[in-house]
């Protein structure tokens, strides 16, 4: 069902200087941020050959990454995003297999304006899954 790996995501808490040191220390190429209202979050992205890392940061009060840097002040892995061919499909198949879909179950537009869905941790061995429509 999932394909390639999408993304890492890492939530940081000063976005500039984490896109900086992909950029200037590790020499990578590094988006511009881009405001997600709808997730709550700005996020970068730093391409590599094989994959991307996806920089996350929140977006106003009530972002739900906020609560995360409270208990990670340095930030840290947020979660894996994997490609899938069809969202619905694989979403169907999810949660027939026991998994939990989070929020109300309908994918959303996520950065790359692909449908988006997030899976609970405690289904995938602690680890905060996205799948993102190919």
């Amino acid at each position: 069902m999932i394909g390639r790996l999408n993304h890492v995501a890492i939530v940081v808490p000063d976005l500039e200087a984490a896109a900086n040191t992909y950029r200037d220390i590790l020499g990578a190429v590094v988006s511009e941020p881009v405001e997600l209202p709808d997730h709550g979050v700005t996020t970068v992205f730093v391409e590599l050959p094989n994959t991307k890392i996806e920089l996350l940061h929140p977006l106003g009060g009530g972002s739900p990454i906020a609560r995360f840097l409270t208990k990670h002040k340095h930030g840290g892995m947020h979660h894996l995003c994997y490609e899938v061919d069809d969202i619905y499909a694989a979403r169907d198949q999810l949660v027939e297999a026991g998994a939990t879909v989070l929020g109300d179950g309908e994918p959303k537009p996520g950065a790359h304006d692909k449908p988006v869905l997030f899976l609970h941790p405690r289904d995938f061995c602690g680890t905060l899954i996205e799948l993102e429509e190919a």
